[in-house]
């Protein structure tokens, strides 16, 4: 790897500005889950399960939101486009503390619809600030610094849920994005080049493509999400001529099982993320979750730089049966050192099986269809996440902490093998 190009890319101020501005705002909305899921279950007595269904419900709501978001973004420009996210950040997450359960649910799920884009936004910022070769460099250090955040804000969380300041917590976190939203504004960071050929915009969009997908496991939710406004984008511009082309026939038995694949994946990370919060918190350990983060999206960096250097690409499938299966073993882990420890081993495929998966749906679907197939893959990762969270909350509510990571692990174990006979039953049929 030649890293004097990151050096490169830094010493260009706007990308150095927008990097940085990127970073600061995703911290709020990175402590908000653990916030959440902890204010659910201390301040609001209920389990588990509920705040696995608040956080499907708000997973929901980011994925529907994504596209209109990313349409707006083209048609109004960035400032107009974010006026709704800038009030709507400080008006829902100031009230959601302060209500019933039931009120909670439809209030995160608006809350979700109108979440700030800066994902998309930094990512389609640099497709237009950075050239060439620059550009995969300019989204993989993107990804880094996402890593970074997610290292951080959960622990962030946990050190305010556990002090006894969740209400607190959850009204700074829409305030700081809002003004993080209001900086952005100010800043104005281009999302669009008019010299730029479809060659260039496709090119911009498999590399964010790659760079979203091929993230730590923390932030698996908005990741699956903010794949939807490339998919829908592109199917709005070659709609047309991708009926002509044939309507689904791109959508073939091994793209489907890629899609499994993504589904698969999402559900082991957000139930594993539910599990270690519970797991801490059952124990009296909640202010130490930013340790068990840290080691498992660290791991998952060095799984992707691994990954990305071998010559010779892993199934899929082989992957994320190795993450599920490995997932299994935090079960068995009762403090805090030791689950950071074992999170290592199932942390290290996270980025793989991500990566492969969408490197594979890209290399299977003609380019005229790429588009719409990643946004199908992005929607069968948050189906995924959206299933993992209240599946891994109902059985930690009926087994304890463990519950959670046997639920999702061995849900994921299953899922692959039954797709490894189907697909050896198909060679045979071949054959």
């Amino acid at each position: 790897m030649n890293f004097a190009l990151y050096r490169e890319l830094l010493a260009i101020r706007p990308i150095r500005r927008l990097l940085l501005v990127g970073m600061i705002a995703r911290i709020p909305h990175s402590a908000a889950g653990v916030l959440l899921t902890l204010h659910i279950v201390l301040t609001l007595g209920q389990g588990y399960a509920a705040a696995g269904a608040a956080a499907a419900v708000m997973t929901i709501g980011i994925a529907l939101g994504a596209p209109w978001r990313g349409r707006r973004v083209d048609a109004v420009g960035l400032r107009t486009a974010l006026i709704p996210s800038v009030i709507s950040e400080t008006v829902i997450w100031s009230v959601v503390p302060h209500v019933s359960y039931q009120w909670l649910l439809p209030l995160v799920f608006v809350g979700g619809l109108l979440t700030l884009p800066i994902f998309s936004v930094v990512r389609q910022s640099l497709g237009v600030l950075a050239e060439g070769d620059q550009r995969r460099t300019a989204f993989a250090l993107d990804a880094i610094t996402t890593e970074m955040v997610f290292m951080i804000g959960p622990a962030a969380g946990a050190v305010v849920a556990t002090s006894g300041f969740t209400i607190a917590g959850l009204t700074v976190v829409g305030v700081a994005t809002s003004l993080a939203g209001l900086f952005l504004m100010w800043f104005n960071p281009p999302t669009r080049s008019s010299g730029q050929t479809l060659e260039c915009v496709e090119d911009e969009q498999h590399a964010a493509e790659v760079a979203v997908v091929s993230t730590a496991p923390a932030h698996v939710q908005e990741a699956a999400a903010e794949l939807a406004p490339a998919g829908a984008a592109s199917s709005a511009a070659q709609g047309l001529r991708g009926r002509l082309a044939g309507g689904f026939a791109w959508f073939t038995a091994t793209v489907a099982a890629l899609f499994a694949v993504a589904a698969g994946a999402g559900m082991v990370l957000s139930g594993t993320d539910v599990g270690i919060v519970a797991a801490l918190q059952t124990g009296g350990h909640q202010s130490e979750i930013g340790i068990v983060f840290v080691f498992w999206c660290a791991a998952s960096v060095v799984g992707g730089l691994i990954y990305g250097a071998m010559h010779r690409p892993i199934p899929p499938v082989i992957l994320l049966l190795g993450m599920a299966a490995l997932t299994l073993p935090m079960a068995f882990a009762h403090d805090t050192w030791t689950l950071a420890f074992v999170s290592v081993l199932p942390g290290l495929l996270c980025a793989p099986v991500l990566s492969a998966a969408s490197e594979k749906v890209a290399d299977l679907v003609s380019e005229e269809r790429r588009g719409e197939a990643m946004g199908w893959y992005g929607s069968a990762l948050t189906a995924g996440v959206a299933l993992g969270s209240p599946r891994a909350g109902i059985f930690i509510d009926i087994m304890g902490p463990s519950g959670g990571f046997v639920s999702v692990g061995a849900a994921g174990v299953v899922l692959c093998l039954v797709g490894l006979v189907l697909q050896q039953r198909r060679r045979k049929a071949v054959a």
